[in-house]
């Protein structure tokens, strides 16, 4: 008797407290003292929790080890991918070399080819299941005016990144090619390469040393008749000669280059003026593409820090003066393999280099897409399947270790544009680059769930 008394003195008091506890707990989240579902769980996690049966979905997850971390996210890349009279064929098969899902394209045959040529072109492009289907590729139908080595080669090509920033601006790389050029990675293999990379390097081959070219192309005043005729001419020279620009800094390099979104923003955009100012520039100046890119980014500090002295090119170049590229042949598939380059120029149309670098290099068979992991459908790569697998492989490899080199050359001091009075910082480049190339190469595992080394 006496015990159940005891028990109903405590029945009212542990009613009380237990009202109180509730108010109070109700009155905190009112007054945004308890701000979250994450604060609550940080407040529980302090006290030990009892062992969960092992039949629940929860133990199993939490006994075993922890999720891999993501990997760094995968790049896109815009390309323009430009020709001129009978290069039709040779564009097409580049694209297709080139093509991947993830990427954007624009295609541009100049008004010199015919337009027998244009129309197939376009035609091509819009009746193509695969083009049609993903929506990434763009013909520039009303075709430029493009002088070799004149600025409207410049013009093409800042119309081309015009484009790409009002169709997509999904995109992390600008790259610019000729009909002429080939890959020697597939584009997993680009997509690996770069993934870590940070996204506001622009990829520049550039010397302030200009040499010979200080009294052969920057002294001289050309006019381009592309400009203004419908036909094409060659460049008219003047009589006259000017003096070296004092306001700002010439550079010259490759007209071939990986730029960053954020540099053809600035340029395209230009809330600076010197883009402006340069390309008026370079309108009366000898093989303009060669030099209008580098002066732009070297003469700006916010981008001369993140330029890479290379175009990710392998050219074979006269010598002297280095100014017509050799035509590429099976004699130099080794070397261009050992360059560990992107991309290789010149090629004639059909050469059986290009066979023999489908079969090696890319896994290309009956002119259809560089196989990659997106491919799909029970014809090799007719139908677009996890467009963010990727599957890199050999040529993966020697791209990292291009960059690499490329990191250590910065580090020691050896790059061009840390001895050109760019700008750059030693240690500010390295630091760009170092989270991914200054380490071996990352196993394929840890950039996505999905990706395999192939």
């Amino acid at each position: 008797m006496m015990l159940m008394i005891m028990e109903k003195k405590w029945i009212f008091p542990f009613v009380i407290t237990s009202i109180v506890c509730i108010f109070f707990l109700v009155s905190s989240f009112n007054m945004g003292l308890v701000s979250s579902v994450h604060n609550i769980n940080s407040i529980f996690s302090i006290f030990p929790m009892g062992q969960r049966k092992p039949g629940y979905v929860e133990s199993k997850i939490e006994s075993g080890s922890p999720l891999p971390p993501s990997g760094p996210p995968i790049p896109r890349f815009a390309y323009l991918i430009s020709g001129s009279k009978g290069d039709l064929e040779k564009l097409w098969r580049v694209l297709h070399a080139l093509y991947h899902p993830r990427n954007q394209y624009v295609v541009h045959l100049d008004l010199e080819s015919p337009a027998e040529e244009r129309l197939t072109l376009a035609s091509r492009t819009k009746n193509n299941t695969m083009f049609s289907k993903v929506g990434n590729v763009y013909m520039i139908t009303k075709a430029n005016m493009v002088t070799y080595r004149g600025p409207t080669m410049v013009a093409n090509t800042l119309h081309a990144c015009a484009i790409l920033l009002k169709r997509n601006k999904d995109w992390d790389w600008f790259i610019n090619l000729s009909a002429s050029d080939y890959p020697l990675v597939t584009q997993d293999d680009l997509l690996y390469a770069f993934s870590a990379l940070n996204r506001d390097l622009n990829f520049i081959e550039h010397t302030s040393d200009l040499g010979w070219k200080l009294d052969k192309r920057a002294m001289p005043l050309i006019i381009d008749p592309g400009l203004y005729l419908s036909t094409k001419t060659e460049v008219v020279w003047a009589s006259q000669k000017r003096k070296l620009p004092t306001a700002f800094k010439l550079f010259t390099g490759s007209a071939w280059t990986v730029l960053s979104r954020p540099f053809i923003e600035f340029i395209i955009m230009g809330w600076d003026n010197l883009p402006r100012t340069l390309l008026m520039y370079y309108t009366n100046f000898i093989s303009s593409p060669e030099g209008y890119f580098q002066t732009v980014v070297c003469n700006v500090p916010e981008f001369a820090k993140t330029v890479v002295n290379h175009d990710m090119h392998f050219i074979k170049w006269d010598n002297p003066p280095k100014q017509h590229p050799h035509i590429l042949s099976l004699n130099e598939l080794g070397k261009m393999i050992m360059s560990n380059a992107a991309f290789a120029r010149k090629f004639n149309q059909d050469d059986p280099v290009l066979d023999k670098i489908d079969a090696d290099l890319l896994g290309r068979v009956n002119v259809s897409f560089t196989p990659g992991a997106w491919c799909s459908g029970k014809l090799k790569c007719s139908e677009v399947g996890d467009i963010n697998n990727i599957k890199p492989g050999p040529g993966a490899r020697r791209l990292r270790h291009l960059l690499d080199r490329l990191a250590m050359k910065a580090y020691l001091g050896q790059d061009q544009s840390l001895a050109s009075g760019a700008g750059m910082a030693r240690d500010s480049f390295v630091a760009l680059l170092s989270k991914s190339s200054l380490r071996p190469l990352v196993p394929a595992s840890s950039l996505s769930a999905n990706t395999e080394e192939r």
